[in-house]
């Protein structure tokens, strides 16, 4: 026997095999349509019994293991059905012998066979023939299940008359040996008479009743003689038949323990249609009757079961310990024979599949390790396809996940090998994606980013490699570029910077032909494969949305005279939505975005690439909002750092805006990469309000611009400064042009001033203006121009004020006009006899700051001493009252002549304060303008 049967479980041992074949030329889709309805009916109970009999049918089987049907029953052809098409009377003839021709091929073991004919009609069809039936076609073909229970039921008939009359004891008449075919040549000249010869034939006949006992439903006679062969056998070491009869123990031990089987398949054993009303059941023979039955409750006659039956199969049964334990035993025998490596091997995938059961995993794994080693004959290459594969599945049922992986792949790998003409690539291709699991690997990209990463990256990588190139060879491009895509991302931790730029220029070199896009890929198998975003190239690690410009930020509307326009509303308390109010509070922003106007976020990104990393079409994905993201293109040096990347957009409709997140174009690949899905992700919020499209008003003055501000801004507003140079009691106009320079009409237009003064010492209005004329050309269209005009005046009472210079310095009026400057710390005075011919030279000049003051008096010796300090008092209360006014400048020159009689202090500060009263003020403003 050279071919194994992979699916062999150890209820196996109890079923009868019957061969499922076409005859002539029938398609495969009637064939199998009829086959599935043979196969349903597999369980029969026996009339008058209460004995089930089983059936394992197979569409192939090898003849050559049909030869091994004395060493176990259950390998042995007893059945046969065939399936062929016949339309004609005249190829009746020749389709009856193809099926004789079919039966001489197992002949030797059939028990009985059926013919199946479709599409004859006619006297052809309508003689009654026992092993024919004729149907018209395979619609009308009702009666297919019940011819099959009649042919169940002669089967039982044969197997209970050759049970009956092996399991006589004939004495006097000589047992004969039951030999596997390569034995047959070892027993030539062998003495038939001697003691041991005697033992052997009759340890194989025990063991060859007992496999018809336990086919024919009687668990209990079959426990019995197994365990007699085994004591026969032993006792004259007959190995190979000895684990035969260990393993037929074992199986029996296993329908007693386990009813609903170890074949995976729950209730396996259950009876067929036996949810068929009772009549239905009894159709076929008058006074028949069909009892579904448990098969760990068989007895062994038809009478019902008593306690001493149940008692005696206890006995004999063996415990789920020992089962195993007799398995390794009989496969250690079946060792000693090379030629029994099929039994060999199907007897370890029998014990893997008790051992899953009981949950013993390790002893599992010796078993299937033992069977990697057996030495078969030279294997085809499906042979050992099938080999790797159901190896896969047993180490998939006892948990070895990996384990069953690796046989997995290498099956896969066995799909396309050297010395296959055509290899299978989509084979390939799907063993592969089978083994995904095995090395904890899934080809859903948010299974990653969850935290840490399992599995051995190295495999891992392997695996994707050879599922691009599978890809590949299938003729399938977006699959490569979908797989590679899923390396890159996943795998990007555990590249070397050679391997980052080996996948990479693969990468480009794919989207070349098929780029790269966020929509699933759907296999042939309904396998589903879901689109990988680049969230790591680059990497983002935060996200701000940031205000509007200053000149472009939008205000909640106030009155300019202070009348506020907001409203209040009542306050309202629901502790259904209070556990949300975090989740806004974190997400809140305190600015708005306009619709038109152009928004901007921005994003701080890392580039983990050892080479310079170019993204294209780098835009915003938002949702509430009909949003216009304008992409944009950027270029990351090598490992870059955090580096900053604006990305702009223009809401076009009004709401709630969401920045969900945005989209790439890396290496030909298309991304769509949500911030819910970027770890170590830092956002201040992610939503904002949009409000609808407001005016824009530019505004230009007559006057130039100043130099110096007025005061700093405020956050929140916008200033002009202009300066204008006036006297006192002196007007000037100044023109202020609006211009609207956006889309939307200029509605309202209101004008106030603010003096930076709280000290109320300027008298009269400086600045005045009316709006009748312009508020006529209001609202003000888009592109359109208004002007109005302000009246400037200069008017200011210096009065009783000794410190009004000190005041309007500090309010930002520069007063330029006669003498009262900084503090004098000293005067200097020239003495008579000291003083010079020509005044002009004997002068001194105190340079104080920013005020000169140049004094020529001409005095009398004797009163010097006396008006010193007089004058020096007098010009001190002077000075003080323009104490560090610092825009001031002050001139005064008084001269006297000789012959003239020197001025007291009293006169010289009365003359001061005479040409202070006459004297033309100069006056600086300067101008804030809000638009």
């Amino acid at each position: 026997m050279s071919v194994p049967d992979y699916m062999q479980c150890a209820e196996d041992h109890q079923t009868l095999l019957v061969v499922v074949q076409a005859v002539g030329i029938v398609s495969e889709e009637n064939f199998f349509r009829i086959y599935k309805r043979i196969c349903s009916v597999s369980q029969l109970s026996v009339r008058d019994t209460q004995r089930a009999l089983f059936i394992r049918y197979r569409h192939h089987y090898p003849p050559e293991n049909n030869e091994w049907g004395d060493f176990q029953t259950h390998r042995k052809v007893v059945g046969l059905i065939t399936i062929t098409d016949c339309f004609s009377p005249k190829d009746w003839p020749q389709t009856f012998e193809k099926f004789h021709v079919q039966k001489e091929i197992y002949g030797s073991t059939l028990y009985d066979s059926r013919l199946f004919v479709f599409g004859l009609q006619g006297d052809v069809a309508e003689q009654p023939r026992p092993d024919v039936a004729f149907y018209p076609n395979y619609d009308d073909c009702d009666s297919v299940e019940k011819r099959i229970e009649d042919f169940i039921e002669s089967l039982f008939i044969v197997l209970e008359s050759k049970r009956l009359d092996r399991a006589t004891d004939k004495s006097g008449d000589k047992i004969p040996l039951l030999c596997v075919p390569f034995e047959k040549k070892d027993f030539v000249g062998l003495d038939t008479d001697s003691r041991h010869y005697k033992k052997r034939c009759q340890g194989r006949m025990r063991k060859h009743v007992g496999d018809l006992c336990l086919q024919a439903g009687m668990l209990q006679d079959a426990l019995v003689h197994y365990h007699m062969s085994v004591e026969l056998l032993r006792s004259v070491n007959d190995f190979l038949w000895l684990g035969a009869a260990l393993e037929g123990l074992c199986s029996a031990s296993v329908i007693y323990h386990y009813p609903g089987g170890t074949g995976g398949k729950t209730g396996a054993r259950r009876l067929q249609g036996s949810s068929l009303p009772s009549e239905a059941a009894n159709r076929h023979r008058p006074g028949a009757q069909e009892v579904l039955i448990d098969p760990g409750a068989l007895t062994t006659n038809g009478i019902n079961p008593d306690t001493s039956t149940e008692i005696g199969r206890a006995k004999n049964c063996l415990s789920p310990e020992d089962i195993i334990d007799k398995y390794k035993e009989a496969i250690s025998y079946y060792s000693k024979y090379k030629n029994a490596g099929v039994i060999e091997l199907e007897a370890c995938v029998k014990a893997v599949r008790v051992l899953a059961i009981q949950k013993r995993g390790m002893e599992a794994s010796e078993f299937l390790q033992n069977a990697v080693y057996i030495n078969l004959r030279q294997l085809s290459e499906e042979e050992k396809i099938q080999r790797y594969s159901i190896l896969s599945e047993l180490y998939e049922l006892i948990g070895f996940h990996r384990k069953s992986a690796f046989f997995k792949r290498v099956a896969a790998m066995q799909c396309v090998a050297p010395s296959i003409a055509e290899p299978g690539w989509r084979a390939c291709y799907k063993l592969l994606l089978e083994t995904l699991p095995g090395y904890s690997l899934s080809l859903d990209p948010k299974d990653f980013s969850k935290g840490t990463h399992r599995g051995w990256a190295a495999v891992q990588m392997r695996l994707l490699h050879e599922l691009v190139y599978a890809s590949r060879r299938m003729g399938n491009p977006a699959l490569s570029v979908r797989h590679l895509s899923f390396l890159l991302q996943t795998m990007l931790d555990f590249l070397s910077d050679q391997e980052k730029k080996d996948v990479t220029q693969s990468l480009e070199n794919y989207t070349a032909k098929c780029p790269g896009t966020m929509e699933p890929i759907t296999l042939p198998d309904g396998l589903t494969l879901p689109p990988v975003p680049f969230t790591k190239l680059p990497i983002v690690r935060c996200v701000k949305l940031l205000s509007l410009p200053t000149s472009l930020r939008p205000h909640k509307v106030k009155s300019l005279l202070g009348q506020s326009m907001s409203t209040k509303s009542p306050f309202i308390y629901s502790p259904i939505i209070a556990h949300n109010r975090g989740e806004e509070r974190n997400k809140k922003i305190d600015f708005q975005w306009v619709q038109g106007d152009v928004c901007e976020v921005q994003l701080m990104v890392y580039n983990p690439m050892p080479f310079e990393l170019r993204v294209e079409n780098m835009g915003l994905l938002t949702s509430g909002v009909e949003f216009e993201s304008l992409p944009a293109a950027l270029s990351l040096p090598a490992e870059s750092g955090l580096y900053p990347v604006t990305l702009v957009g223009v809401p076009q409709t009004t709401g709630m805006i969401t920045v969900n997140g945005y989209h790439t174009t890396v290496f030909g690949v298309f991304s769509d990469c949500l911030l819910d899905n970027l770890p170590g992700l830092k956002t201040g919020g992610s939503t904002v309000e949009v409000i609808p499209a407001l005016p824009r008003l530019q505004i230009s003055t007559s006057l130039p611009r100043s130099a110096r501000s007025l005061q700093p801004s405020a956050g929140d507003e916008i200033a002009t400064n202009v300066s204008v140079q006036l006297y006192n009691g002196e007007t000037q106009q100044l023109a202020v042009t609006l211009e609207n320079i956006g889309l939307e009409p200029l509605e309202q237009l209101e004008v106030t001033s603010k003096l930076l003064t709280t000290k109320e010492k300027l008298y009269g209005d400086f600045l005045s203006w009316k709006l009748e004329e312009t508020l006529a050309q209001f609202p003000l269209q888009p592109g359109k121009v208004a002007t109005f005009t302000i009246n400037i005046k200069a008017k200011l009472d210096f009065s009783c004020q000794e410190n009004l210079l000190q005041d309007l310095s500090d309010d930002g009026i520069s007063v330029s006009g006669f003498p009262l400057s900084s503090p004098f710390r000293q005067v200097v005075r020239p003495r008579v006899e000291s003083r010079p011919t020509n005044p002009s030279e004997g002068s001194k000049t105190g340079d104080l700051g920013h005020v000169k003051w140049q004094l020529f008096n001409v005095r009398q010796e004797e009163e010097e001493d006396k008006e010193e300090e007089e004058e020096e008092e007098a010009v001190a209360a002077a000075t003080a009252a323009a104490a560090d006014c610092s825009l001031m400048q002050v001139y005064c020159q008084h001269r006297t002549h000789e012959e003239q009689s020197p001025c007291s202090s009293e006169q010289l500060l009365s003359l001061l304060l005479e040409l202070l009263e006459g004297q033309c003020w100069q006056m600086y403003v300067m101008l804030c303008i809000f638009p």
